[in-house]
């Protein structure tokens, strides 16, 4: 089953429910993702990328997962 925009944002915004959030792709299953927080302070790009992961609740695990592909920027507010 395919993840649409929306729902990868209201998901993405459960977890950064302050964040500025983009969220762009149209197929369902490659999607870009920006995610801009305040949480991500003092944490390095690995780590605020396994917290955005988290947050998409395993629509990514496995061969069967929703989305097959995520491009994904975090970045600490200036």
């Amino acid at each position: 089953m395919a993840i649409f925009a929306q729902e990868l944002e209201d998901l993405l915004r459960q977890s950064f429910p302050n964040a500025e959030i983009a969220v762009e792709g149209s197929d369902g299953r490659h999607m870009s993702a920006m995610v801009v927080d305040e949480s991500f302070r003092g944490m390095n790009r690995v780590q605020q990328q396994r917290a955005v992961y988290a947050a998409l609740k395993g629509k990514m695990d496995g061969p069967d997962g929703d989305l097959h592909a995520l491009a994904l920027t975090t970045k600490v507010p200036e």
